[in-house]
This record gives C-alpha cells, sequence and structure tokens, in this order.
C-alpha cells in the first residue's frame, strides 16, 4: 500500500512542478513559450486563476497523501533487526557474583 502512496506521491510532485514552471506572475515564463495558445482560448486572467488552482490543488493533495501514508506504515517497522531475534531467544544468565577487594595485609 505504501508502494501506491509513494507512486501516486511522486506523480503528483512531477505535475505541481510542471505548473509552478508553466505559470509567472508577470505573464512571461514558459506560458508564452506556447505562443499564446491558452491566452487566446481562456483569456490571461483565468489562465493565471486556472494554474494558481492547480497548484493549491495538487500542493494539498500531496500534502494529503503524506499524512495518509502515514496510517499505512505498520507498528514493528523499523524496529526490529537481526539482533532481536537471537536476544529474545537467548537463554536468562545468571548475575555476575560481585569481586571482593584482596584482603590488605
Amino acid at each position: 500500500m505504501l508502494i501506491v502512496f509513494a507512486i501516486l506521491i511522486l506523480i503528483s510532485a512531477i505535475i505541481l512542478g510542471t505548473i509552478v514552471l508553466v505559470q509567472n506572475p508577470k505573464g512571461g515564463g514558459l506560458s508564452g513559450s506556447f505562443g499564446g495558445l491558452g491566452n487566446q482560448l481562456m483569456g490571461v486572467k483565468q489562465t493565471t486563476d486556472v494554474l494558481e488552482k492547480g497548484t493549491w490543488i495538487f500542493a494539498a493533495v500531496i500534502g494529503i497523501l503524506c499524512i495518509t501514508s502515514s496510517l499505512f506504515i505498520p507498528s514493528n517497522a523499523g524496529t526490529s533487526n537481526k539482533n532481536d531475534q537471537y536476544f529474545k531467544n537467548a537463554p536468562a544468565s545468571a548475575p555476575a557474583a560481585p569481586q571482593q577487594a584482596p584482603a590488605k595485609p
């Protein structure tokens, strides 16, 4: 399940990065490189509104996916290692007897 969330987060991050690179508040950027096609269809003001809404939506999607994916992490993930099995099965040893200091002559 974590792999599905990782793939969705990666796709959303790529789309968000693309949206951010396309927009420029001064009217330049990569959106001007497309010959103004988007501006002719939707108008200048509406293009920036759509891109701004897309930025917020994909940022929210990434945040929600990150928080939700943490719910699917198993509770014992990251706490077990090879030594844990050894110590669980090892017999309990008797505590060492305290050593007495040698007698002074």
